[in-house]
């Protein structure tokens, strides 16, 4: 069509204005609000950094006291929806779970359908403390576990370990998923947060939009990479076999998980903050060898002409894997403790959306058949 350009992917595609978050792959840089995600990672909080993604601005005491008690007082999970999730058969994939748990929250939401700033953040908290009980919850009753009410003493982090474990988590775990959410919390138009946006644009409901979200992060290429990239590690089980499988993976020409990404031409900085912390972290492992095979793949794979040539590095997932699983995480869980981390950043979008709301409605580049002669039914082949 005149007039029009056809970019693959949407790659490089401008697609809007957001004040949320700046991803400079060229430069490895990650910024929330204009605040780095190293000083974010080492120096803030998970519930610090909410409250900076959905206001613009880091909290004041007080500010945090009211968000902490406002998720605090959210945690709980409707009746019906708990009802669902014991009916649900078993090996159901998580994500399916999830999305369809999101999804009926908002059927006991009295302001599901009430479109006002002040509704929408209600919402934003209700879905991001109950998302955290919904992912403990879906770990519990695949284990056959009785569920754990959340403790509101304990913060965002350390609940969902305490929901999942049935034990309150060490300093050092709270902290390692602590970071994991903070790292995760957004990155910009990725394919979820898009397809949150795409949604919100057609002034649908929060819920809608998040349920959205969910679904477009279950897929293999988005959410699940960390996942795949636990497995992998796993399927190699030990130092010795790194060289020995990385070679025969490249001679079947599989994909590395966890090395590479479709925006950063550097090391991701969050691959670069978790690899810091899960080091950390593994000092008090019982299982240490998840990140020794981690570290040494990344050895041989850094010096491996293909993967420098093309400037392939760790991702956020690669070094997500051993820091979740460590925590005592099962890796099918990985995806949704994926979404628990990115819903603060999905309904900070949905709201920057309403903001100034246009349509998302690009066209396409029709390349099928034109003036084809209309051919009766019983004349066809």
């Amino acid at each position: 069509m005149a007039g029009t350009t056809f970019t693959e992917g949407l790659e490089g595609v401008v697609a809007a204005q957001s004040a949320i978050c700046l991803v400079d792959g060229q430069a490895g840089r990650l910024v929330y609000r204009g605040y780095d995600i190293g000083d974010l990672a080492r120096w803030s909080t998970f519930e610090e950094t909410t409250f900076l993604l959905w206001r613009g601005h880091l909290p004041t005491r007080s500010e945090l006291d009211e968000l902490n008690a406002a998720l605090a007082a959210n945690r709980a999970l409707p009746t019906p929806v708990l009802d669902f999730l014991h009916s649900v058969p078993p090996g159901t994939n998580n994500m399916d779970v999830l999305r369809t748990a999101v999804s009926l929250l908002g059927l006991y939401d009295p302001e599901a359908d009430l479109n006002t700033e002040a509704a929408n953040r209600n919402k934003a908290i209700r879905l991001t403390a109950q998302t955290g009980t919904l992912v403990a919850a879906i770990g519990r009753i695949a284990q056959r576990k009785d569920l754990i009410e959340p403790d509101p003493a304990l913060s965002h982090a350390a609940n969902f370990l305490y929901m999942l474990t049935g034990e309150e988590p060490s300093e050092i775990a709270s902290r390692a998923l602590d970071t994991y959410l903070i790292l995760l919390a957004d990155h910009g138009f990725n394919a979820s947060t898009f397809a949150a946006r795409v949604t919100a644009s057609t002034l649908s409901d929060l819920y809608s939009a998040i349920t959205s979200a969910v679904g477009t992060l279950k897929g293999p290429l988005h959410g699940a990479a960390n996942e795949g990239a636990m497995e992998q590690f796993m399927e190699i089980g030990s130092v010795e076999n790194v060289k020995p499988w990385f070679e025969k993976a490249k001679a079947e020409k599989r994909r590395i998980m966890g090395i590479g990404h479709r925006v950063y031409k550097v090391f991701d900085p969050r691959g670069r903050l978790l690899r810091h912390m899960a080091i950390e972290l593994n000092q008090v492992a019982k299982e240490k060898r998840w990140l020794e095979i981690a570290l040494k793949l990344e050895q041989v794979a850094e010096v491996d002409p293909y993967f420098n040539e093309r400037r392939l590095y760790p991702n956020v997932d690669y070094y997500s894997a051993p820091v979740l699983y460590t925590l005592g995480i099962a890796v099918d869980l990985f995806p949704a403790i994926f979404a628990m981390a990115r819903v603060v950043g999905w309904t900070a979008h949905v709201m920057e959306q309403w903001e100034d709301n246009r349509l998302i409605r690009p066209t396409e580049d029709y390349i099928g058949p034109l003036d084809l002669p209309w051919i009766p039914l019983d004349k066809r082949g």
